[in-house]
């Protein structure tokens, strides 16, 4: 290794290292939560991150996004165990869709990522960081009745993400919300103020000071009135010895190969899985400050190998993360370091010290990921995509409020469906510029200008004008600058020209190869214009 690499290396680990530590505490909540929302092992979880981090975060090519299991998963890993009727069963349907992921980035099937719109993709991140705030607020007062991760408008405790928030009210814990209250202040500090003053706040960052001290709260004010209980802490499993620990790892059942359930549930995780992966890719490089590209075939395989481990050792299936990849941004994460630290993280903490991660106070974490949804949220983004023009606001806010209001998948294809319909709705526009020029005997001569490419979305606009031509009028039809029409726009031209002559129509077609007066045939002039 050279010195300039060496010194490159060991620049951002300063960078790296801080942001895998906030990364680490944001995503041990969200492994368990999640783990429990699907219906899994807890450790499924955990195995699912730490896979994540180090696996896929040594295989990707994205240099700051982080994976681990996916909340938008969890209702489809929830009833896939039980259709397939066993953990075993189901961690074959993770392996098969991981294989089936590395086949996709084999077929360059990454490509579909870069065909989202911006709008779309900003309304992503602006509705995940909404969710994120609505979530978090019970568990930042102590009320923890739904888990950790859970970013669907339905909850499995039979409320939905305002009606939680009601309940509430009704179920404030003291402790819980004094600490998450001071954890939040000493975040707004470090961020506004400290980090500013010191390199040393740089380096150690708020969310690790602010766990510090909620741990601390926690044996402080233990069997008091003002203490927290054990229903309001992280929860993670404590093997009794290292074989117990080893018996909560999991292998596939391989004998059910042959079940077509099995089959099914593979292709969706790896289609969904893929879809997530891909839309939190092009979110992230959105975010990165140096604006990296990450090749998403690439990203893909990576995934899929994830998957395929992830599944051998019984963990759930994995995708990149939006909620972690935006904390290491926010952290300053520089490269992919911080996403394999954070991995690294996960093992040693749950081998060596599950116990003192059990006395973190969830109203903590909860505080920690308040400030990543709010900065991901921020407002006066809403206002910048308003003064873009509708075409832009339209497809962000339908994203925002479907993420909000269903869960992340739907909330992305109602914005994408809008957004596709803008571009028809342009391109049946912007088929065509029409010239109208009034002279003094009374006589209309109208100039139509086709675009590059007319194709039969341009159908109803075009057909709409030429019926619209006054009788005893002449049309020039310039198509010098068209390189491509639609078959379907052809024949109605070829139609129009037996309509003008019994409304006395004059038709001057305009092309590059010359200029003909009433032609008979558009179908022969375009053969010979191509």
């Amino acid at each position: 290794m050279s010195l300039n690499n060496n010194s490159s290396f060991v620049g951002t680990l300063k960078n790296d290292i801080p942001a895998s530590i906030v990364v680490f505490f944001v995503a041990l909540p969200l492994c368990l939560g999640i783990a429990l929302a699907s219906g899994a092992p807890l450790f499924s979880g955990l195995i699912a991150g730490i896979v994540g981090g180090i696996v896929v975060g040594a295989l990707s090519g994205s240099q700051i996004g982080v994976s681990g299991p996916a909340a938008g998963l969890a209702a489809i890993v929830l009833v896939a165990i039980s259709n397939l009727g066993s953990w075993e069963n189901f961690l074959l349907a993770v392996v098969l869709g991981g294989i089936i992921q590395v086949i996709f980035g084999l077929l360059k099937a990454g490509v579909i990522g870069y065909y989202f719109p911006s709008s779309v993709i900003k309304g992503m991140l602006t509705g995940i960081g909404i969710i994120i705030i609505l979530k978090q607020i019970p568990h930042f007062f102590g009320y923890d009745a739904t888990p950790e991760g859970n970013l669907a408008f339905n909850q499995m405790d039979g409320e939905n993400t305002f009606s939680e928030i009601g309940v509430m009210f009704d179920n404030i814990s003291v402790g819980p919300t004094i600490i998450a209250c001071t954890a939040l202040g000493i975040l707004l500090l470090w961020d506004k103020v400290l980090a500013h003053k010191s390199k040393f706040f740089k380096i150690v960052q708020g969310p690790l000071v602010a766990v510090v001290l909620g741990i601390v709260y926690y044996n402080v004010t233990k069997g008091t009135e003002l203490g927290i209980t054990a229903d309001h802490l992280v929860s993670v499993p404590i093997p009794d010895d290292f074989s117990s620990f080893l018996g909560q790892f999991s292998i596939p059942n391989f004998g059910a190969i042959t079940n077509p359930a099995v089959w099914v549930t593979a292709f969706t995780i790896a289609l969904v899985a893929s879809l997530e992966t891909l839309l939190c890719v092009e979110a992230t490089d959105k975010l990165d400050p140096e604006k990296r590209v990450t090749p998403t075939n690439r990203e893909l395989m990576a995934q899929g190998t994830g998957n395929i481990i992830s599944g051998l050792i019984g963990g759930l299936p994995i995708t990149q993360v939006i909620v972690r990849s935006s904390a290491n941004i926010q952290s300053g994460g520089k490269t992919k370091k911080s996403a394999i630290i954070h991995g690294f993280l996960l093992v040693i903490s749950v081998l060596l010290i599950p116990g003192l991660l059990n006395m973190i106070p969830l109203s903590v974490l909860a505080a920690v990921l308040l400030i990543v949804g709010f900065k991901l949220a921020k407002p006066a983004l809403f206002k910048v995509m308003y003064k873009q023009g509708w075409k832009q606001f339209l497809p962000f806010i339908v994203t925002v409020l479907g993420i909000i209001f269903t869960d992340l998948l739907v909330g992305i294809g109602l914005g994408l469906a809008v957004g596709i319909c803008i571009i028809l709705l342009k391109s049946y526009q912007n088929s065509h510029f029409l010239n109208i020029e009034d002279k003094s005997n009374g006589n209309h001569k109208i100039k139509m200008t086709l675009a590059e490419e007319v194709t039969f979305f341009n159908k109803g606009a075009i057909l709409n004008e030429l019926d619209r031509l006054p009788h005893d009028s002449s049309l020039e039809l310039d198509v010098r600058k068209t390189k491509y029409m639609d078959n379907d726009i052809i024949e109605i031209l070829d139609d129009f020209a037996l309509k003008a002559k019994t409304r006395n129509i004059d038709i001057k077609l305009v092309s590059e190869i010359g200029t003909v007066e009433n032609p008979d045939s558009y179908i022969d002039f375009f053969k010979l214009k191509t």
